[in-house]
């Protein structure tokens, strides 16, 4: 009895003890998802916020009083330099205009009268029959009749350009808002506003760029940018910089206050999309193109004062490796440096992978991001930026 009992004890030690190594057992290496950088040509762009603002801008005021007869164009019309928008009564000013004509002409008579008498007072004194006080007084009222025929006729052209001023036409071609008075309303000359007119085509963009946006450029090109450099704007509800146009002006100092610095481009605007106040965003060559690597954002991690990507040596070991990092370009994140084209870098699995373990790989791949459609509206702030494609 006593060894049927021994070997019983005996089995159940063997099984335990086989347990217990069973146990002890390494687990195998986990499996993570690798791939190559991806590669693809890259230009890193100026990124600037604004508004576009028309080229020329006029308020329509009256440059007589008088009351408003008539109003020649439909709010809103585009309208051509010269042509007729608003109508004073001119009854007023065409009276004055006859009587500035009639003493124009009195003015004359007199003149021709004091040219008679001095002709025939010189004669007379040629012919020692008149005395010189006698020619002096005639030459004087000559003098003085040609001088009243200049005021008349200075009067005259006064009075006129009074009459001309009655029919307001437009400065400038472009667009003009509505009519800030109706007819019959009494307008007072320069102060009025009648309504305003602005060009819009084409039309400008007008733009600030930041400190450092500056500084960056000034140390990388040694100027902020050239006057007719091409720039490329997008709209708020678009995704694409389908505008196209050229920097006309950058200012020559900084905004002590707001430390930016005033720049302006200007573009095309056939068909009159692009209005004054809309806000836009502008972007700028900000390098040559060059080969850039490419990874999805949410590998690379930030370690401190570096960020850091997992790569997987040849030994299948993981390694940590620090990296310098560049914007984003269709939603991957532009790798400056610190990485080869050859690097496996960890895509999948990174909870798994830690620095020094040994793992096992399953190839991945690292493809472009389709740009998320832009919402209907975005509240912009001036700024600028960095990007690249």
């Amino acid at each position: 009895m006593a060894r049927p009992l021994a070997m019983l004890v005996l089995a159940a030690s063997l099984l335990l003890a086989a347990c217990q190594k069973e146990k002890k057992a390494p687990p195998p290496p986990p499996t993570v998802q690798v791939a190559a950088p991806l590669q693809r040509r890259i230009v890193d762009w100026d990124d600037y916020v604004g508004r576009f603002v028309s080229i020329d801008a006029v308020e329509i005021r009256p440059r007589v009083s008088g009351y408003l007869d008539r109003i020649a164009f439909r709010d809103g019309q585009q309208v051509r330099k010269g042509e007729l928008l608003f109508v004073i009564d001119p009854r007023p000013y065409q009276a004055v205009l006859n009587q500035a004509r009639a003493q124009t002409a009195r003015a004359g008579a007199t003149l021709a009268n004091a040219e008679v008498e001095l002709r025939r007072a010189r004669a007379l004194f040629e012919a020692r029959a008149g005395s010189q006080q006698e020619l002096t007084a005639r030459e004087a009222a000559a003098l003085q009749a040609r001088a009243d025929l200049a005021a008349a006729q200075a009067s005259e052209r006064s009075a006129a350009l009074n009459v001309e001023f009655t029919r307001i036409r437009a400065p400038l071609s472009g667009r003009v808002s509505d009519r800030r008075v109706a007819t019959g309303n009494l307008v007072t000359a320069d102060q009025t506003v009648l309504t305003t007119l602005v060009n819009d085509n084409p039309i400008r963009f007008a733009f600030e760029a930041s400190e450092a946006l500056f500084l960056k450029r000034q140390r990388e090109r040694g100027r902020m940018h050239a006057l007719g450099d091409p720039v490329d704007i997008r709209l708020q509800d678009e995704t694409d910089y389908r505008w196209h146009g050229k920097l006309e002006f950058v200012d020559n100092a900084l905004d002590v206050n707001s430390g930016v610095i005033r720049g302006r481009a200007v573009l095309p605007n056939p068909n009159r999309l692009l209005t004054p106040g809309m806000f836009g965003h502008m972007r700028l060559p900000g390098s040559a193109p060059y080969t850039g690597l490419l990874l999805p954002d949410e590998v690379v991690a930030t370690d401190q004062n570096r960020q850091t990507v997992l790569v997987i040596g040849r030994d299948g070991v993981v390694r940590l490796k620090a990296v310098e990092t560049g914007p984003l370009v269709d939603g991957l994140r532009v790798i400056r440096s610190g990485l080869s084209p050859q690097d496996r870098v960890v895509i999948g699995g990174m909870g798994k992978a830690k620095p020094g373990a040994k793992v096992k790989t399953r190839p991945g791949r690292i493809r472009p991001r389709e740009a998320a459609p832009a919402p209907a509206y975005q509240s912009p702030t001036p700024s600028s930026a960095t990007i690249a494609s």
